[in-house]
Order: structure tokens, then C-alpha cells, then sequence
């Protein structure tokens, strides 16, 4: 039995695993022994990362619309047919009637291949990926705070934390592997803080759980940085040497006192002081936070005030501190980092900058265009208005995974031609004029970034079913049909393209890759990567501190919606279930959908566990099972968005951030109703 080292599929945890292939098929997954992050573990879904590799319902050939229905055709065809009507809508319209969604289940080659195919044979800037609804408030509040929009340390460094703060992530069944290592760190008296609003695993094994009300981050942050400072607690040495901005900063924090940030936050002050003093008194602060930070109309503001807590206590830039944004899944820093973004080319140079143009005309054989393009979202609601004519999707399923689910459709039922790539029949490649198969992460050749910013590759073990294609094989004779120039021999040539472009990456081949992988910035050949951030200094000199001001919620709970709903995983399944509703032992564990309730709620309702409820708000309505959870909040529902059947983005909210443009996913006014037998 062979055996191929590659890495897992599912979250941004980058773990190490080998893929058991016997006879040309896949018969199993085990953990890599030697990775640096995973060190011989697994979570349930990484031992399974494989099972959906050979299921029946793969997409083997490419498809064409005709009518009502999609007609299998050829690779030639479906391509010359996606060039034509590219050509043509740029032609009536302008390169700005078309885009691109990459995907952040694709490579680093493969996002970066598309991004270049929008920007040089296309001719626009709107292209962008799943970060937009995930983590696109990281990107742009760390890339403010701190010059780089990443995670700042290494995930291993955690278990030399003395004070870990999580906030808005259930890492325990969402990022196991680095729960492994926040439960080391407590386990050698490490103070764990946990702030949820649901009673999570993790919570129960901290020394302090904060439970707020949806949406209120930013005044409990403010809260505990104010007190921090009165303390006398706060790093002034690190403060003057290497940060902008404190006094403005601490002026409008110092307005939320315990007992003001109380009355937003609904958490005890007792609690909010206590928790001041356990991570001010730490000499190694660390903060870990996922989407239940980032999904919100305000999530730049909240990442925002996490990076001036972590800067005050001058917890940054050592082993054991600094702030870990986890990422969902497994590249979406890589496609962050390939310029997957409407903004940035590869490595976070800017399109707006006449020399950074430049420079990439110069390698590329053509002209760029200089305004930054349409966003995710801002791509669909302009194909809803008609300006958007063409969209290309890869790998990602927007009718499931974004907000308002029939508005969605609609969008994309408005275009003149839309292609979609996706290993599977999803509900979106079911509105596609062309459907093109791809392989699977076994099935082909690249790199993932892991959350920790490590870059590792991902190894053919099997051949894709039929006439499924590694994308990069059609991205490239799609490019070339529309004009424009790509020609590479393998995956590790676009590599050595991404290193000499993209100063981050410049020290990163193929053959520098080992089971271990690099961290980037490795800006040369033998630089051995960099596992902390910020040890000296910021990428843009000092550090920036900035004041943020809590807003309410865009809705709150009222006399005809009284619930707030929150959204987010399973553990047992991943994003809109494309795969792992395809692997059966996962599957069978949460095979359907359902709400979570406080019981006492529910037994004023006379709901019990089974009992089927439709859940409503503004937008839309689902009919699911109840579960009766203890640690869900009175006033308070959680609905996993996994499952077609009970969309939960067909519920939530519109409302976008206006700097990162991330829509309001966590807090949505609700009502629940009991269905009849």
C-alpha cells in the first residue's frame, strides 16, 4: 500500500496527513507523525478527509446548458464557449461587467492563476473569495493594526502562553488541533478566559466564561482595556516605543466602565474586572478568536479592538503571545495571500500603486487595471442590477453560503453567463450555463497556506474521476483562449512565478518544501521562515492603535421577532456540506437539520428535543428539529448553515461592514413557532 503525504482538506488548521492508496484508489487517511503543528493528531473529520473522494455523485465531465437542462459535453467546447461569451460581454459592456469568485478550497496557484486571468485577460479587479464572509475583518483591521493580516505566531506557541483569551470560537470542535494546545498551556497553569455567548466545550474547562449578548464585543473589549489601564497593568514601555494612537484610544475606551460595559454586554462587571486582571497580569497574553468575532456589521471594529487590547498589555512579537485569528478553511490565507481580493495583487500589493503595476505588467505581458474592483457580495448585487454580466465561480457554493439565499439566486439567475467549477452538483453549478470537473485536493499537484501561515504541499495520490481536470490545467487554456499569456509546465513553476513577485513568498519552492513546509515571510532562499511576527518591528514601522465606538446590533430582538439567532459548524460537518455530507460516518452523525434552544424557552413553548419548529425572521423562514441546549442562552437560537434543506443564510441579515464589507451572519432578530404533527 502506498502511501502520499499531503494535507488535510478541512479547516485552516493545516494538518499533516498521508493518503493510503491501494489498487489506483484511496482506501484511508492517517496522521502525519512528523508535522510540526499536528504532530501525529487528527480530528474526526481529518480521518476522514479522503472518504468523499471516490463517491458516485463526482462531477466527471464537463456540462453545457441547453434549455432547462445541462448536457454533457466536451473540454474544448464547454471552454470555447466560456471564452465567447466572456469576449463578448467585455466587448458590449466593459471589463468591468465581469468577475471572478476563487475558491479557498483551491491552491495557492490555482487562486493565483485566476486573479491574474481577472486582472490580464479580463481586464478587471473584481475578483474575491469566501474571506469576504469568514475573515475579510482580520485582513483589513490586523493589516491596519499591525502591517501584516495574519496570524501572529505559530499555533504551537500557544502552549507557552500564561493567559489565553478566546473569543467567539468553539476551537474545540471547530480547530481541535489548536484546542490541543490551549489545553496545554491550562494544563501547566496557563488562566483560560472564554467569551461566548453559548456554553461551549471549551468553556466549560476555563477559569473565567464570559457569556455577552450577540453583537457587543466592542464595549466589553474597551471595558477591559480601560481597566487594564487603570491597573496600571498596561506595557507603557511597549506602548511608547512601538505604537500610534494610545492616547485617542484609551480616551474612548476609558467611557466603558465595568458597569456601563454591563448594561451593553449583559456580563457581570465582577467578571469583566476579574478578567482585566487575569490577562493584564500575564506575562504571555494570548488572544484566539474565529467568525463569531469577524461575522458581524462591526467585525473590523472588533478585530480592530482586540489588536489595541493585545498592543496595551504588549502582547505581540513573543513566543506564547499575540493574537490567532483561526481561519475556516484550509486556504483561505493562501488565497488572501495570492491576491484572491479586489484590492491587492499576491502578497498584499496594492493595485491602486502605479509601481506595483508595474511590476507585475512587466512579468505578465499586459496592462492592469487600477481601480480596485467589486467585492463578493458587491458582485452579486451588481449582477441583480444588471451591471454585472459575467461571473466565473470555483469551488464555492454561494445559494447555500451566502446571505439571503434567494436574493442570491436571483443575482445569479440575472447574469448573461455564469460558469461554475466544483467537484460536486451543488445549487449553484444547477444555475450554471457551464459546469467544468474538477479534482479534488488527492487528485492533483499545489499548495495550501494554513491559518499559522504555513505554506505546504498537497500531492497527487489518485487520478480525478473521468475527464475531471486539476484547475489549473483549464484556467490556463482559458486564459490563453481569452489572450492573454500562460504558460507553465507544473504547479511548481507558478510557485517560483508567486516567489519572485510576492516578497512574502520569495524564499518558497518546491523543493524547499518539506513534511514541515515554510512560514511565511521567507523572503529569501535560505531563509528558514518565520515562525513570530512582529519580534522587532511592525511592516510599516509602529504599530496603530485606533478607537472604536460600540454600535448596536442592525436588529435586535423585539415584540414580533423576540430570539436572536445565531449561525455557525457542527463538528461533525463542514461549510455547506459538499463533502462531508458525502462521507457517510460523518453524516450519520448529524444527519439532518436542527435549532438549538434554551430548555427553559422551550418549556414555555412546550418544545422538546425532536419536536419539529420553523424558525422566521425578516427574510425568509426554515422548518428544522429542536435540540435543547444548556448551553445556548435564554432569548438566544443556533442554527448550523450546513444544510440545504433549512438554508440558515436564507435568515440572516444584510447589513455590511462598511470597511471590510462582511455581512451580518451572527445577529439576526428571530421568531420560533411549533410546526404541526
Amino acid at each position: 500500500m502506498e502511501k502520499v503525504i499531503s494535507t488535510c482538506i478541512y479547516c485552516g488548521c493545516g494538518c499533516g496527513l498521508l493518503l493510503h492508496v491501494d489498487g489506483g484508489r484511496i482506501v484511508g487517511a492517517s496522521p502525519s507523525l512528523t508535522h510540526p503543528m499536528s504532530r501525529g493528531s487528527l480530528c474526526i473529520k481529518g480521518w476522514l478527509a479522503a472518504d468523499f473522494v471516490g463517491h458516485p455523485d463526482r462531477l466527471r465531465s464537463p456540462l453545457i446548458r441547453q434549455g432547462d437542462l445541462l448536457i454533457k459535453s466536451t473540454w474544448d467546447e464547454a471552454l470555447a464557449l466560456t471564452a465567447a461569451s466572456l469576449r463578448s460581454i467585455q466587448k458590449e459592456f466593459g471589463p468591468q461587467a465581469l468577475g471572478i469568485l476563487t475558491s479557498a478550497k483551491g491552491t495557492n496557484e490555482e487562486n493565483y492563476l485566476l486573479m491574474k486571468m481577472a486582472r490580464v485577460a479580463l481586464g478587471t479587479n473584481n475578483v474575491d473569495h469566501v474571506a469576504r464572509l469568514c475573515h475579510a475583518p482580520t485582513v483589513a483591521a490586523l493589516g491596519f493594526a499591525l502591517g501584516s493580516g495574519a496570524m501572529t505566531g505559530s499555533i504551537s506557541s500557544l502552549q507557552s502562553s500564561d493567559a489565553i483569551l478566546v473569543v467567539g470560537s468553539n476551537t474545540t470542535e471547530q480547530h481541535p488541533l489548536v484546542a490541543s494546545y490551549i489545553l496545554r498551556a491550562r494544563s501547566r497553569g496557563a488562566k483560560l478566559i472564554v467569551v461566548d455567548p453559548r456554553k461551549t466545550r471549551l468553556a466549560e474547562l476555563a477559569d473565567l466564561w464570559l457569556s455577552p449578548r450577540q453583537g457587543t464585543d466592542v464595549a466589553w473589549i474597551n471595558c477591559l482595556l480601560n481597566i487594564i489601564v487603570k491597573q496600571d497593568l498596561a506595557d507603557m514601555q511597549f506602548i511608547k516605543e512601538r505604537t500610534y494612537g494610545f492616547v485617542e484610544t484609551l480616551h474612548t475606551a476609558s467611557a466603558y466602565t465595568a458597569e456601563k460595559a454591563e448594561e451593553i454586554s449583559g456580563i457581570p462587571a465582577a467578571d469583566l474586572v476579574k478578567a482585566a486582571s487575569i490577562f493584564g497580569l500575564a506575562g504571555r497574553g494570548a488572544i484566539v478568536y474565529a467568525m463569531g468575532v469577524t461575522q458581524h456589521f462591526r467585525g473590523t471594529d472588533i478585530v480592530q479592538a482586540l489588536a489595541n487590547l493585545a498592543l496595551v498589555t504588549g502582547n505581540v512579537g513573543r513566543v506564547g503571545t499575540g493574537v490567532y485569528p483561526l481561519r475556516g478553511h484550509q486556504n483561505v490565507q493562501g488565497a488572501c495571500d495570492m491576491g484572491a481580493l479586489p484590492n491587492v495583487l499576491s502578497g498584499y500589493q496594492q493595485v491602486s500603486s502605479p509601481q506595483v503595476r508595474a511590476k507585475f505588467a512587466e512579468a505578465w505581458g499586459g496592462q492592469l487595471p487600477c481601480e480596485p474592483g467589486l467585492t463578493a457580495l458587491e458582485m452579486l448585487w451588481a449582477a441583480e442590477s444588471g451591471s454585472l454580466k459575467g461571473l466565473i465561480i470555483v469551488g464555492e457554493n454561494p445559494v447555500l453560503s451566502y446571505p439571503h439565499t434567494s436574493r442570491v439566486q436571483k443575482a445569479l439567475n440575472e447574469l448573461e453567463f455564469l460558469a461554475v467549477c466544483d467537484i460536486f452538483p451543488t445549487e449553484t453549478t444547477a444555475l450554471a450555463d457551464v459546469v467544468l470537473p474538477a479534482a479534488c485536493f488527492a487528485e492533483k499537484n499545489g499548495t495550501f497556506t494554513s491559518t499559522e501561515r504555513r505554506v505546504q504541499r498537497i500531492r497527487k495520490a489518485v487520478d480525478p474521476p473521468g475527464e475531471a481536470r486539476a484547475e489549473m490545467e483549464w484556467i490556463c487554456d482559458l486564459t490563453r483562449r481569452l489572450g492573454a499569456i500562460a504558460e507553465y509546465s507544473s504547479p511548481g513553476d507558478v510557485m517560483d512565478e508567486i516567489a519572485s513577485l510576492t516578497p512574502i513568498y520569495g524564499g518558497i519552492s518546491y523543493e524547499r518544501l518539506g513534511p514541515e513546509g515554510l512560514q511565511w515571510p521567507c523572503p529569501t532562499k535560505d531563509h528558514p521562515g518565520t515562525g513570530i511576527l512582529h519580534a522587532s518591528s511592525f511592516p510599516h514601522g509602529r504599530a496603530r492603535l485606533r478607537p472604536v465606538l460600540y454600535l448596536d446590533p442592525p436588529e435586535t430582538p423585539d415584540a414580533d421577532y423576540p430570539f436572536m439567532l445565531t449561525t455557525g459548524r457542527s463538528m461533525y460537518h463542514f461549510h455547506t456540506g459538499t463533502m462531508t455530507r458525502r462521507t457517510s460516518l460523518l453524516d450519520r452523525e448529524v444527519p439532518t437539520p436542527f435549532v438549538e434552544i434554551n430548555p427553559e424557552d422551550a418549556r414555555l413553548m412546550d418544545i422538546r428535543d425532536g419536536t419539529k419548529v420553523r424558525v422566521e425572521t425578516r427574510r425568509g423562514s426554515v422548518s428544522v428539529e429542536a435540540r435543547l441546549a444548556e448551553g445556548v442562552s435564554k432569548g438566544d437560537l443556533f442554527l448550523p448553515f450546513h444544510f440545504s434543506e433549512a438554508p440558515a443564510n436564507a435568515l440572516t441579515a444584510q447589513c455590511l461592514d462598511p470597511v471590510s464589507k462582511i455581512a451580518e451572519l451572527k445577529v439576526s432578530a428571530a421568531r420560533l413557532k411549533k410546526e404541526a404533527p
